[in-house]
């Protein structure tokens, strides 16, 4: 798929259909790069055609991974020849430059050839994305670290690991995955205390245990693993992305809309359902699609003693970091007042100019905190030209245009085809106009 420049939105447009969520675009990242714990063929489906992934595909086909597309978004997958040297090429510094998926090569590549290079991954520009974390958990395996300033790139050897206890010092989803998969072809028993417990990384330990991997505490914050000397091959099937569950649930209140979200994986959800009733807005399920009615008007709920709305992120089980975007344009149209607090990450509200620009009322008090007026539908956004900043700020101004009155152009729109696949498609087949265009 070619990427354009811009998005031209047509605002003022209710849609009525159904719409089914893509695969798990964090799932994927990680699956994908479990796959170099093998050399037999491991089969994953449901994976989203989004642009990181095709990135991290990529970097996989140029260390010699054999890779096949039998069908739409699935694919196999078998590293049994591995060009470990393409690690150290340029060609692999550019490509895995571009894309933060790319650190979750490291433990797939340090359990099974004892080494692995990378360089500083690129991704959203959200704040401070360090790194430490992995290689403090690698250390603690026994693995050894080099850092390349000229380069900005990283060596870790890693020829004789260990198990170990590992008391991880942040609750790091990438960090908690990379350190799994370095563990499970490890020597002895490796606990991993503190860890993330997203449904990503329970989705990555059920394919480890497929192909073998003896892993218990799955859906907890402590992670036991017992090294095995081999992983065989397996088929996985990609979780549907909650993140885009949740940004379908903000576009219906927004825009005034009846979506059926198909297939929204229930059990999968957490807390979502609940913020978004806090702001007024109560999805129906039926069996297990989620049903959002369109709704004139919605009306942030207050805490109990009258004190305004607070939503914050949390690790899970708490409100995931990557809806918090979606909440703040929601609240713009909203009736009554809510502070949104972003603690994970200290950049991630800086998108809320251009919402202001549309006539949105908010204050940002910091970098991590703004309050939202909502003024119900009486003031309505107003379309304006405006740029994406990262993948998520990017699909909450679409959602804003979608809502504004008038025409709006989105630029930088490949940061949203980095995390959402054929959004504009999709969203056209159920009334959206938004065309592609090349400015």
């Amino acid at each position: 798929m070619s990427i354009a420049s811009a998005f031209r939105v047509q605002g003022g447009l209710q849609l009525k259909g159904a719409i089914r969520p893509q695969g798990a675009k964090n799932e994927a990242l990680q699956v994908i790069a479990a796959v170099l714990l093998t050399d037999q063929q491991v089969v994953i489906s449901n994976v989203p055609d989004i642009l990181d992934v095709r990135r991290l595909i990529d970097l996989l086909r140029g260390l010699g991974v054999k890779i096949n597309q039998p069908e739409p978004n699935q694919y196999s997958f078998q590293a049994d020849d591995i060009d470990i040297d393409y690690l150290a090429s340029d060609a692999y510094q550019v490509t895995a430059k571009r894309i933060r998926g790319s650190v979750m090569l490291l433990g797939p590549m340090i359990a099974r050839f004892g080494k692995a290079y990378m360089p500083k991954p690129g991704g959203d520009k959200i704040g401070r994305r360090r790194l430490d974390t992995h290689i403090n958990g690698f250390n603690k395996l026994g693995a050894s670290f080099q850092f390349d300033k000229t380069r900005e790139s990283y060596y870790i050897g890693g020829d004789n690991l260990s198990g170990a206890y590992i008391l991880m010092e942040e609750i790091s989803v990438t960090g908690t995955a990379n350190i799994l998969m370095a563990a499970v072809l490890t020597e002895g028993v490796t606990t991993i205390y503190n860890a993330a417990c997203e449904p990503y990384l329970q989705q990555l330990c059920k394919m480890l245990i497929l192909m073998g991997a003896n892993i218990t505490g799955l859906g907890s914050n402590k992670l036991v693993v017992t090294g095995v000397d081999s992983l065989s091959g397996a088929h996985h099937e990609i979780m549907p992305d909650f993140i885009e569950i949740g940004s379908f649930i903000g576009l219906a209140a927004m825009t005034q809309s009846e979506l059926t979200i198909l297939d929204a994986a229930k059990a999968d959800l957490g807390i979502i359902p609940t913020v978004f009733q806090s702001l007024g807005v109560t999805p129906q399920w039926k069996e297990n699609d989620l049903f959002i009615p369109a709704i004139d008007r919605y009306e942030i709920q207050p805490f109990i003693d009258g004190s305004i709305l607070t939503v914050y992120d949390a690790p899970w089980p708490g409100f995931t970091p990557d809806l918090i975007s979606i909440i703040l344009v929601m609240a713009t149209q909203a009736i009554g007042s809510v502070l949104i607090h972003q603690k994970m990450f200290e950049s991630r509200l800086f998108f809320v100019d251009k919402l202001i620009d549309m006539g949105a009322q908010i204050i940002l008090c910091d970098p991590h905190r703004a309050t939202v007026i909502g003024l119900g539908r009486t003031q309505r956004l107003r379309a304006i030209e405006m740029t994406s900043p990262d993948i998520r700020a990017g699909v909450a101004l679409l959602i804003a245009a979608m809502s504004a009155q008038g025409t709006s152009t989105i630029h930088n729109i490949q940061q949203i085809d980095r995390g959402y696949e054929r959004i504009d498609t999709r969203l056209n087949a159920i009334g959206a106009q938004i065309e592609r265009v090349q400015i």
